[in-house]
């Protein structure tokens, strides 16, 4: 049978059998490899399988093969410092639930999840809650925020998911996706779900009463339907995002608006840091590139600790 991984709980995985729509809970089969990664999970929500039910095991099934990804978010492991985490995968868009207050996101958490979404063509929607909680300043503020990265090519949505102020046009970018919704820890991403999932409390039920434990828990990524068709990937809350797999060298390329001046610098191998001639500078004394966007791009290429 085929389906799609809703929940992993790191030794069980919850399946929905595409034909059916029925969940199995499902183990892996002997060892897999990882395309080549050092990750800690072989397996991630969003992920196609083939698997079988057998009988003498009251239903649970044996997964044996796992299609290739078309995308996936990854970050650093929090246990394994040299490996990696996929976060979710086979994506059509990543919303990333951004707060000026209460807590304040800041730029470098912001542009490194767009960097490893730019990695792997995932297009993203930035998401501005909180807003009941903005006065007339930070309602500019946002505004210039929201504009600058528009100019870059980056969308983006105000809601406050207490009040229920533009949770319909949330939801209308939904429709029809399977969608990764993440952002730091207070951000208010489950008040947004729950805001954007009918009945929550008894999908997570339903889901749950195939973990381990039996308790819902937001210690792993799940798979929530919104709506026949229309997906919602709720993952814990980011403390940390490190970038992975992509080398100071290639970095400029994930910022779209670098990418566009790559060919105009004098050197064909230009890191677009004290080098003569560069136009990526250039653009940003000019104004071009916005100066918060250079500085997440000149603490990643220092690889300073600012992932936060």
């Amino acid at each position: 049978m085929i389906g799609t991984v809703i929940k992993s709980t790191g030794s069980w995985y919850l399946v929905r059998e595409h034909e059916t729509g029925k969940l199995h809970r499902c183990r892996l089969r002997g060892k897999f490899k990882n395309q080549g990664l050092k990750v800690s999970n072989p397996l991630a929500v969003g992920d196609q399988v083939e698997f079988t039910v057998e009988e003498q095991t009251e239903g649970a099934g044996v997964i044996h093969h796992i299609e290739p990804r078309r995308n996936y978010i990854i970050r650093r492991s929090v246990h394994k410092a040299e490996h990696a985490h996929i976060v979710a995968a086979n994506l059509d868009l990543a919303m990333l639930v951004v707060t000026l207050v209460s807590p304040a996101t800041s730029f470098g958490f912001i542009d490194r999840f767009l960097v490893t979404a730019e990695a792997y063509s995932i297009p993203v929607k930035l998401i501005f809650n909180k807003i009941d909680l903005y006065d007339a300043d930070l309602t500019e503020y946002q505004e210039q925020i929201r504009k600058m990265y528009k100019r870059t090519g980056y969308d983006s949505l105000r809601c406050s998911a207490e009040t229920g102020e533009g949770i319909a046009e949330v939801d209308a970018e939904l429709d029809g996706k399977v969608t990764l919704l993440s952002g730091h820890s207070g951000v208010g991403k489950s008040t947004l779900i729950n805001a954007l999932v009918p009945d929550l409390d008894l999908k997570t039920s339903e889901i749950s009463g195939f973990s381990d434990k039996g308790v819902h828990t937001t210690t792993f990524a799940e798979m929530l339907e919104v709506r026949p068709g229309t997906y919602l990937i709720d993952t814990p809350g980011i403390k940390e995002l490190g970038l992975v797999d992509i080398p100071p060298t290639q970095l400029a390329h994930f910022f779209p608006e670098m990418r566009a001046l790559l060919n105009q610098c004098r050197y064909h191998n230009c890191r677009h840091l004290q080098e003569p001639g560069c136009a990526v500078r250039e653009a940003v004394d000019a104004g071009k590139i916005a100066l918060p966007r250079y500085d997440s791009y000149l603490s990643m290429m220092s690889g300073e600790d600012n992932r936060h």
